[in-house]
């Protein structure tokens, strides 16, 4: 595959693995990705749907020019430490 969906692919991997239908019910990965999607958190599903968007991606001939642009949200920015006032 290529390099422009594979940090999907990664994020769709983790997710997966850490829902509760591996963690809690023992189904395999590939099983709950075919047969129990409905189980699956949001987080997922939208991972699934940008993946099978940026394979289709790569086979449009429009986007070959232009690139496959599809990418996963930026995770939030962690808070910044607030600078305490000086006394004086």
């Amino acid at each position: 595959m290529s390099s422009s969906c594979s940090h999907l692919l990664a994020a769709l991997k983790e997710c997966v693995l850490y829902s509760d239908c591996v963690m809690k019910q023992g189904h395999l990965p590939s099983d709950c990705l075919r047969n129990h999607t409905d189980e699956l958190p949001d987080a997922c599903k939208s991972l699934r749907m940008a993946t099978f968007e940026c394979k289709r991606g790569m086979l449009d001939m429009r986007k070959r020019f232009r690139g496959n642009n599809i990418d996963i949200p930026a995770s939030s920015p962690k808070p910044r430490e607030q600078p305490s006032p000086e006394s004086g």
